[in-house]
């Protein structure tokens, strides 16, 4: 954190309300302060936070300058600072939930925007309650500090029972539990500096495998919110960029064309991968089917046509006719099979499907049978037809 975001926050005793250096000029703020008005007061020593007793009246003093090496600010006066001073979570807690509320209430379709206010069962106070003009209440939550996941799914819940959509903003620095990543909460990190946030979005997952078979190929590309584990990238905005609505944070425009613009790529790879798939399995049994064929032709010589004759059983010994088995997987072959000396090739959902993508024994090890079409594991088949005995169709 950079002292940039340490800064105190007001608090105007005559208003009751926290207030910020940016809301009046300089000049002003000064009459109001320190052996002046004093009724700007350190809202986090009025407040009884960092070991100072509650009630404690600090006047505050208006520093900075146009130009200056830091940005204006209010700060305690020469001897007055609490032993040890604030804490970084204390003073960016406070002015965090003053952004969020100034935020919230610029942005249209907001009705009302309160901060430290109980959800209706008093079970949860929101660091900011904001109510929108179609009666969906929101909470706004500022997080200076590690959350367990055990408490954030606690939070989490006991809003979700009071009709309650939460959105999460994070201190910069602080560790990001993924627990609001496995829930699709989406989160963004606060910077006060300049009144920016950073949307946390997943960086694409590795392909491998049949990786286009998967349910969500968008995760293959920038995605939002990221996945459990994910790596994460950054994407920057203005505060005053986003929005707030029934469901929850309105990522900017610009983002939203950007997150679209990468999903509609992947979505032309996997079309591309399962057509190539496609053509390369049935290349395969087609190639397969040949060498099928050729195993029952008879030799060939320059001279005479040597036919393949079966072995004569000699001595007391029977012999034992071999099972039909498959050319390509080697697996047992039904006696519908047997004259193709390969399994036919079977259409499901997604493309073609046999002993190179299937397993060739039915469940509990029985033999497949397939005679004359008909259903297998809930798979439309049908006999080759032609005379290319055992081509894959």
């Amino acid at each position: 954190m950079t002292p940039d975001e340490l800064l105190v926050v007001g608090l105007d005793l005559e208003g009751r309300r926290e207030v910020h250096i940016d809301e009046k000029p300089m000049d002003q703020w000064r009459q109001l302060g320190y052996r002046h008005r004093e009724s700007v007061v350190c809202a986090a020593c009025f407040y009884g936070l960092d070991g100072v007793p509650q009630g404690t009246r600090v006047p505050l003093v208006s520093r900075g300058r146009i130009g200056g090496r830091r940005r204006p600010h209010f700060a305690h006066p020469p001897h007055m600072t609490p032993p040890g001073g604030h804490h970084p979570e204390t003073l960016w807690h406070i002015e965090a939930k003053l952004c969020l509320q100034r935020w919230a209430g610029s942005l249209p379709g907001v009705t009302e925007v309160q901060q430290e206010q109980w959800i209706p069962t008093r079970e949860r106070r929101a660091d900011v309650h904001v109510r929108l003009a179609d009666g969906s209440l929101l909470a706004l939550e500022a997080q200076s500090a590690l959350i367990t996941d055990q408490l954030w799914q606690r939070r989490h819940r006991d809003y979700a029972a009071a009709g309650i959509q939460d959105v999460w903003f994070m201190r910069p620095g602080l560790a990001l539990p993924h627990v609001l990543f496995a829930e699709k909460v989406p989160v963004c990190v606060l910077q006060l500096t300049d009144r920016t946030a950073r949307v946390m979005c997943g960086q694409p997952h590795q392909r491998i495998g049949r990786w286009w078979e998967t349910q969500d190929p968008t995760v293959y590309a920038l995605h939002h919110p990221p996945c459990p584990g994910d790596d994460t990238q950054e994407e920057t905005t203005a505060l005053a960029d986003l929005g707030l609505s029934a469901s929850g944070l309105v990522l900017p425009e610009s983002l939203t064309r950007k997150l679209a613009d990468e999903h509609r790529k992947i979505r032309e790879r996997v079309d591309r991968a399962r057509t190539q798939a496609d053509e390369d399995n049935q290349r395969r049994h087609r190639l397969a089917a040949q060498a099928a064929r050729r195993l029952q032709l008879p030799v060939v010589s320059s001279r005479r046509i040597t036919p393949l004759r079966p072995r004569v059983a000699t001595g007391l010994r029977t012999s034992t006719p071999r099972k039909p088995r498959c050319a390509v997987c080697a697996g047992p072959l039904s006696g519908a099979l047997a004259p193709y000396s390969t399994h036919i090739a079977v259409r499901d959902g997604d493309g073609w499907v046999d002993c190179l993508g299937r397993p060739c024994m039915a469940p509990g090890g029985e033999e497949v049978v397939v005679e004359g079409g008909g259903e297998l594991d809930g798979v439309s088949v049908q006999e080759p037809e032609g005379d290319l005995a055992g081509e894959h169709r």
